[in-house]
This record gives structure tokens, C-alpha cells and sequence, in this order.
């Protein structure tokens, strides 16, 4: 068993995993950069086991949940992939039409973590939609290395296209009352924001540390939009300043909140980078915000 602890290991070794992740580096560099922690009785395959996720251990709510309805769909995206796959969830028995939430997904496809989030919507009272932006190249594959190998070989453009029809979908379902927001993280962050600039009946936004938009993009902005950062990812905190500094130029609705000692990705729980106080938090607060702005 892998004894390691989150404070076993430097500042350094998260930021060389947050390289890896984002495909700065490749698996090889990867190892060879990390064999220079492995000290004092640690190992490379020790420290990487540690990083890499527990998606099975770590689940927060079972497929099989019985306050949920869960089920796979598919909906049509004739601007992005054509026929995209989903996990729909909302509560079980409701007799009201609820909000819509549209959940994105990293840059590795609808992965365990992200179908759990998307559970984990539906259970606070929203009619939920998680889709897997790699349907068109048959879908997540199982593991993220090979997620996010097959993630960019789709056209990020034509992906922002499918999750736009995620929200039409939601929009125009049944048991939604027509008012829906989005919620995304890193690839999805970015995403939330470009769903903002693209979408003027988007009822609310929550970018989890996304990349921004182009000034030239924030007057189209129309939807209210709270923005989560940890303090410890320089990469996406860089094009903060100028982002918040466009948004107040342009008189857009927004709240932001930086949690402290918190990575990139602080929010996923099935990495050691997961920050639980901040991510308890920042997820309260987007439930928060989304049940002021959608209901």
C-alpha cells in the first residue's frame, strides 16, 4: 500500500504533474524529471502511483444511487462531433421541472470523476448533463492518458460546438423549466467562459480554473458568471488579471474567489491535489449560485 501523504512531496512535483497532464511534457520527461524527488526511501513508481487518480475509491455518489435518476443518452451536435454521448441525472420521483446544468468534463473526456459531478448535480435538485466531447472517436477509452491523447485530436472549437448543444438540449427537455448554467473545469473552465461569450440566454456560469476569452470577447457576455482559482496555479491565474480587468470595463456580472495553498484542480478528489476544504467550498458556492441565478 502507498503510505505517501500530500506534504511528503514539494511544491515542484505537483507543478511537473500539472505539466504532464496538460501535455507539456510527455510521459518519458515526465519520469525522468520525477526521478529527482524519488529520495529518502521514495520511488518513482511510488510518487506517480500517489498522483495518478482512484477513480473507484474515491466515488462520492454510486451509479446506483436510489434519490437518483442516472441513465446514458445521446443528443445531436451538428456544429461540433454530430451524435454526442451524456450522462443525464436528476433526482428520482420530482414532479417540477428544474434548472439545467451542463457539466464539462477536463481535457480527457467524461471520465468517473466528472460522471460523478454530474450525479452529484442532479442530487442538489438540478436536471444534470455531462457529455463526453470524444464520442466522435468512440468515447472516454478508460484512462485519462489515453483521454487526453485522444481529446486533441478533436478541433476545441467543434468541441464548444457540442456543449452548446448540450445546453439546447437541456433547454428545451421536458422536465427543465428552460433556465440552465454550466459548470467546467480546466478544459471545461474554459469552455464555461467561451458558452458565456457565445450564449446570451445562458443563465449562469462557473468556470473552475479556466482559460479566458479574448478581451474582444467580454461585451457579448451576458450570463452572470462565478469564477474558481487556486492560488498555487500560476498557469491559468496569469490571464486573470486581465480578464477581471475586461469584465469591469464592460459592466459584466461576476464574482471570483482564489482559495488559498489550492492547485490546479484542487476540486477533483480522486488526485492528491484535491484541496477538500476549498473544494467543499467552492462546490457550495456554486450550488449556491446556480439555485439564486436559475430557479
Amino acid at each position: 500500500m502507498n503510505h505517501l501523504k500530500k506534504e511528503d512531496l514539494s511544491q515542484e512535483v505537483f507543478d511537473l504533474f500539472d505539466s504532464y497532464v496538460h501535455s507539456r511534457i510527455d510521459r518519458r520527461e515526465f519520469v525522468d524529471k520525477l526521478s529527482i524527488y524519488a529520495v529518502g526511501g521514495l520511488t518513482v513508481p511510488a510518487i506517480m502511483d500517489f498522483l495518478f487518480p482512484k477513480y473507484e475509491e474515491r466515488q462520492q455518489v454510486k451509479t446506483d444511487d436510489p434519490g437518483l435518476n442516472s441513465e446514458f443518452i445521446t443528443y445531436k451536435s451538428p456544429k461540433g462531433g454530430g451524435t454526442i454521448k451524456g450522462l443525464l441525472s436528476r433526482p428520482i420521483n420530482n414532479s417540477l421541472k428544474l434548472p439545467g446544468i451542463v457539466v464539462v468534463h477536463e481535457n480527457r473526456g467524461l471520465n468517473p470523476h466528472i460522471e460523478d459531478v454530474g450525479r452529484r448535480a442532479g442530487l442538489a435538485n438540478f436536471i444534470s448533463l455531462a457529455p463526453d466531447a470524444l464520442t466522435p472517436l468512440g468515447g472516454y477509452p478508460g484512462t485519462d492518458d489515453e483521454g487526453r491523447t485522444m481529446q486533441r485530436k478533436r478541433d476545441r472549437g467543434e468541441m464548444l460546438e457540442d456543449f452548446i448543444a448540450a445546453f439546447e438540449y437541456l433547454r428545451t427537455h421536458p422536465e427543465c423549466n428552460g433556465r440552465v448554467g454550466v459548470v467546467g473545469f480546466c478544459f471545461g473552465g474554459w469552455i464555461s467562459n467561451m458558452m458565456a461569450v457565445r450564449l446570451p440566454g445562458l443563465g449562469a456560469s462557473v468556470p473552475f480554473y479556466g482559460g479566458q476569452p479574448s478581451e474582444e470577447d467580454v461585451p457579448s457576455i451576458k450570463a452572470p458568471l462565478l469564477l474558481q482559482f487556486g492560488a498555487l496555479d500560476t498557469r491559468v491565474n496569469a490571464g486573470w488579471p486581465a480578464y477581471e480587468a475586461a469584465l469591469k470595463k464592460h459592466g459584466k456580472e461576476y464574482k471570483a474567489y482564489t482559495y488559498p495553498d489550492a492547485n490546479h484542480g484542487f476540486h477533483n478528489d480522486t488526485t492528491p491535489r484535491y484541496d477538500e476544504e476549498a473544494a467543499k467550498l467552492a462546490w457550495q458556492r456554486t450550488i449556491d449560485f446556480f439555485n439564486e441565478k436559475l430557479r
